[in-house]
């Protein structure tokens, strides 16, 4: 007689065949070397998109050790993952309040709502006011208020702890950067205001220029290099890694996968592993993408399925069922070779990767 768990009681499931490996130390690395090209001006923390797919909770303790005191999410629904490693004063929550909820909340716990509009503006005085951070738009046309709304007596009798704008080219070498920066440096004596903040991780490269009070990098943290000029100084962070779950022997002239779109041209022995792109890891990777055993390249093989990949095993011939390989998911490297951005790349990286 077997014996099986009854309704109620759990059992313990076995352990998964995807992981995300996450290098807190290479966090803390990027935090620090950011820092360093920000000059004099504090160096904040983008952990929005749970700290870009990396994971909030390997994120914070990293940036944190660093020397990280400020931080920014997106979402109130966000606030409570950051501020389960920070006092929530040090938070600030870009995408505004909405409602009258969104005020409450940000007052009793202490993060600090950024106010990107006449509307935004309004409501968190007519519900009580406090320290808040303002968005001016100098461009981008997205959020923030337009510099002639800034002399608004409402606007005027805002406690602003941050007053901040966002870069729409920091990335190129484009003349609207600096159209940009000159802007926000015209409208900043028009707010009371504690400190300033211009720069995201591209546009601490631009220069001394662009760092004000405090810089606010985010992709570069995790390893993301927007600016050829930082290649050196980031590091990698995420590493993809799955499971060999079977080994086969394919015939030349037998085809693999969906669509029958790969061709074998000689005998091969293929593995498939347990990551598709349900787990972020997309179709754009189909005949480009390359796994690793050390230093032995293992290439995708054919259409990538929805829970499956098909690697060439040629170049390590050991391996068999149940052993692990890293996808190559240099970010820079991936970038030009699957059509994707840096961003996607790290935050599409699916939630069965355990990190």
């Amino acid at each position: 007689m077997t014996d099986t768990c009854k309704f109620g009681e759990q059992a313990v499931p076995p352990p998964p065949s995807l992981r995300l490996r996450v290098e807190g130390d290479a966090i803390a690395d990027n935090w620090r070397a950011l820092d360093a090209m920000s000059g004099p001006a504090k160096t904040a923390a983008a952990v929005k998109a749970d700290a870009y797919g990396v994971g909030i909770e390997r994120a914070m303790p990293a940036l944190l050790q660093a020397g990280c005191r400020d931080f920014y999410v997106a979402h109130w629904a966000e606030v409570a993952g950051a501020a389960a490693f920070v006092d929530p004063s040090g938070i600030g929550v870009l995408h505004g309040p909405s409602s009258v909820e969104d005020c409450a909340y940000a007052r009793a716990i202490g993060v600090r709502p950024v106010l990107n509009s006449m509307r935004q503006a309004g409501l968190w005085q007519e519900t009580g006011g406090g320290r808040c951070d303002l968005m001016v738009d100098t461009g981008m046309n997205r959020l923030g208020l337009r510099p002639e709304q800034l002399g608004d007596p409402m606007v005027q009798g805002l406690d602003v702890d941050v007053l901040m704008s966002h870069l729409a080219c920091a990335d190129e070498d484009s003349a609207m950067n600096e159209r940009q920066r000159a802007s926000f440096a015209a409208v900043i004596a028009q707010v009371p205001h504690r400190r300033t903040s211009l720069a995201n991780s591209a546009g601490i490269a631009l220069g001394a220029a662009f760092a004000f009070d405090m810089t606010r990098p985010g992709i570069a943290l995790y390893g993301g290099v927007p600016r050829p000029e930082m290649a050196s100084a980031i590091r990698q962070v995420a590493f993809p890694e799955a499971a060999i779950i079977q080994v086969r022997d394919v015939p030349a002239g037998e085809t693999v996968g969906y669509g029958a779109t790969y061709r074998a041209t000689r005998d091969l022995r293929i593995g498939i592993v347990a990551l598709g792109y349900a787990d972020g890891y997309l179709r754009c990777w189909s005949d480009v993408g390359v796994f690793r055993d050390g230093e032995a390249e293992l290439p995708v093989l054919g259409l990538v399925s929805m829970d499956m990949t098909v690697i060439d095993l040629s170049a390590a011939p050991h391996l068999g069922e149940g052993d692990w390989i890293g996808a190559d998911y240099d970010l820079p490297v991936a970038a030009k070779r699957t059509g994707l951005t840096q961003y996607e790349l790290l935050t599409s990286i699916g939630p069965r990767l355990r990190r």
